[in-house]
């Protein structure tokens, strides 16, 4: 078996495997040659820089915030999202060039956590545009006085119903023989595969039809009030939100299309490099947060100067935000960056 012909025929693409169960496949060409090396590369790197950014954003939380805020606790539920993702990308690069070699116990623990992840950050971003919209709707809401016992359902709710919406995955995952004999981690029913799709894109929309909803509503409140502290927060939020969905959106549009028969090979061929390119988009998503905190947020930022004013050696020139006589940040909200 050729390169060609080995990177076509167990490459990251599940559909392409259960056309090839089928015994109906079209050539695929040497669409795949280059992304087989380019996707172990980018995987890498993206797994490197989320490990780099989102661990910073963690320490930057824990140490120069109380956590008292539930959009504090969001951003924090985001990064441990992106980092439990993004963690399981070493195992995809390697699939990328070798098909599955770990056998059936990672086989199912990779799939379940890169799907917890995944889902985790849908329902913090959901809900923090929810608690963003509740504020600006009604600022005198009892959110203001939020409790540990909320921050902690809070959290509670996000994990739990993630580890629940992959228990079909954990249980109809399995590592599988190629005719090329090449072991692939997939599903073992093709139809459980496309329930998994199809409830993937349904929590998609779910989440995008409230976010879209919450948002229109915010910005019309907004257009009356020349308040800036709301302003900022609301920016920093709408940044992280639409970034996410830019990313997932064209992966989990193409995700489904391929779910069912192409009607000529070069369809075929166009869906499949497609669904290809915006998956490598959609996974290195995982690394883009840490980056929007800098550019976006205000409190992140000044965060982050503190934090090279002491550990770095050229702190002392970095230019520091004000701070108070007791050493603590002027800051004009209370919310989060």
């Amino acid at each position: 078996m050729d390169e060609e012909q080995y990177s076509s025929g167990w490459d990251e693409n599940y559909s392409f495997v259960h056309f090839l169960n089928e015994s109906n496949v079209c050539e695929m060409g040497n669409y795949f040659t280059f992304y087989t090396h380019f996707t172990t590369v980018l995987y890498t790197l993206a797994f490197l820089l989320s490990l780099l950014g989102n661990t910073l954003v963690l320490w930057i939380l824990l140490k120069y915030e109380n956590l008292t805020s539930l959009t504090n606790i969001f951003i924090m539920n985001l990064s441990v999202s992106d980092l439990v993702f993004s963690c399981m990308l070493p195992f995809w690069a390697v699939y990328q060039s070798f098909g599955w070699i770990f056998g059936e116990f990672l086989c199912k623990a990779v799939n379940a956590i890169f799907s917890i992840g995944y889902y985790s950050g849908v329902f913090s971003l959901t809900l923090m545009t929810i608690l963003r919209y509740l504020s600006v709707v009604n600022p005198l809401s009892t959110l203001r006085s939020q409790t540990q016992y909320c921050r902690c359902l809070v959290c509670l709710f996000i994990w739990t119903c993630s580890i629940l919406m992959v228990v079909p995955e954990i249980i109809h995952t399995t590592v599988t023989e190629t005719l090329e004999e090449v072991s692939i981690c997939d599903y073992d029913d093709w139809e459980w595969k496309k329930v998994d799709i199809y409830q993937r894109n349904i929590l998609f929309l779910i989440s995008f039809g409230i976010i879209v909803f919450c948002y229109i509503n915010i910005l019309i409140i907004l257009l009356g009030t020349r308040s800036r502290r709301k302003r900022r927060t609301v920016k920093l939020i709408l940044v992280i939100v639409v970034a996410f969905f830019l990313s997932w959106a064209p992966y989990n549009i193409l995700s489904f299309l391929i779910t069912f028969p192409p009607s000529t090979c070069q369809y075929s061929n166009d869906i499949h490099l497609a669904f290809h390119i915006s998956r490598k988009i959609a996974f290195s998503h995982c690394c883009l947060n840490p980056v929007l905190y800098v550019f976006a947020g205000v409190k992140f930022k000044r965060h982050l100067f503190r934090l090279c004013s002491q550990y770095l050696p050229c702190g002392d020139e970095v230019s520091s935000p004000r701070i108070s006589s007791q050493g603590k940040f002027h800051y004009e909200d209370g919310s989060t960056y």
